[in-house]
């Protein structure tokens, strides 16, 4: 066993190092965004890796490159954010225009549609292992996490209200996807995230609707 499958055992149920340290890491960006914190963005890129490496274990490389592009996003959001700090003297929340909402959702529904069909393919998927129907399904499941996280990430990186709304959507396939692979802490973690994401949505859009500048 490599360092990277190395974990401990709870009740029967093996977790791995990686999945209990990146799982929390996880966490930790979803508080400091709740503060709009321009720190989230590196330790979502810390989380981001550890989780690549703890898919890589089942193996699932839809999520692999899922949690890769998370970590490519974290710097791109690091950036952006730290521009408009720059430019605006601290962050400002806003909902997302009409056409801005409608480009998410058909991002979503076309990119998850795109990535079905190369997971499926290239069998990219965990669910390749599966056998049909469960197949499609969690292939399809796959390809949703995977583009709902992309979108959601672009929408924080843009200070975006809708964001906490897309994760919470990708959370309620997320979960059950998580245990079904066997990365049991990852998944329990993320019902924590769920009610955070509650919580954050609710107090961006409280700000949203008084234009504030908050310093970070």
């Amino acid at each position: 066993m490599n360092w990277a499958e190395a974990g401990f055992n709870v009740f029967g149920v093996h977790v791995l190092w990686t999945d209990l340290v990146g799982s929390i890491a996880a966490l930790i960006p979803v508080v400091l965004a709740m503060r709009k914190s321009i720190w989230n963005w590196p330790i979502q890129f810390i989380a981001a890796v550890l989780l690549m490496l703890a898919y890589a274990t089942i193996p699932a490389t839809g999520s692999v490159l899922k949690n890769a592009m998370m970590a490519l996003l974290a710097v791109y959001g690091f950036w952006k954010w730290q521009r408009g700090i720059r430019d605006e003297g601290g962050l400002v929340v806003r909902r997302g225009t009409t056409r801005e909402r409608l480009g998410m959702l058909a991002a979503i529904v076309a990119g998850t549609a795109v990535f079905w069909v190369l997971f499926y393919v290239t069998g990219w998927s965990w669910g390749e292992y599966s056998q049909p129907p469960e197949k499609y399904f969690l292939i399809a499941a796959d390809a949703y996490i995977f583009v709902g996280g992309a979108v959601a990430t672009w929408a924080m990186s843009k200070a975006l209200v809708e964001f906490w709304i897309i994760w919470i959507l990708v959370d309620l396939v997320g979960v059950p996807v998580a245990f079904r692979g066997g990365i049991y802490f990852n998944g329990s973690v993320y019902v924590v995230f769920f009610v955070l994401a509650l919580v954050g949505f609710a107090n961006w859009l409280k700000q949203s609707r008084r234009p504030e500048v908050v310093h970070v």
